[in-house]
């Protein structure tokens, strides 16, 4: 039996590292029920202290994921209408599958400049942060995803 739970966290690890990638699959904590699972082993191979830390990350992570890329934005010279047009840009897009989430962000920081009387250099700069963003909140998340994984092979 034990071998099925640690079949089924490396297995769900793997769909985390994909759901980083995939904009519509939430990657981190699919990874951490990956890590719930190995608790039906036994002896437990993680503490509730150790679980709880990896829930807190995940939830930072699911945060982060969206304000990163309004972040960028912002670094790159955008002004609260592009950061407001790169949120409205995913939400508006998210359904739109993973080039949606990708896109829209984009898009709509470009919009929002336009709208605030920005010129296309400007607005371009402004939606290539949030860009920019998108990728750096991707790579948090393959990170966070990686090392569940590596704590399911390092408790076998």
């Amino acid at each position: 039996m034990e071998g099925l739970w640690i079949t089924l966290g490396i297995i769900l690890c793997i769909v985390g590292i994909a759901g980083s990638l995939l904009p519509l699959l939430p990657g981190p904590p699919i990874a951490f029920a990956g890590l719930l699972i190995q608790q039906f082993r036994d002896p437990d191979p993680f503490s509730s202290r150790f679980l709880w830390i990896w829930a807190g990350i995940v939830v930072v992570s699911l945060v982060l994921d969206y304000l990163i890329p309004i972040w960028g934005t912002k670094k790159f010279g955008g002004t609260k209408y592009g950061a407001w047009g790169c949120t409205l840009g995913f939400l508006l897009a998210f359904w739109m599958g993973p080039w949606g989430v990708i896109i829209g962000p984009f898009l709509g920081a470009f919009a929002g400049e336009m709208i605030a009387g920005q010129d296309a250099h400007r607005s371009f700069r402004s939606a290539l942060g949030s860009f920019i963003g998108f990728l750096m909140g991707s790579f948090l998340k393959l990170v966070i995803c990686f090392f569940m994984l590596y704590y399911i092979f390092n408790s076998i």
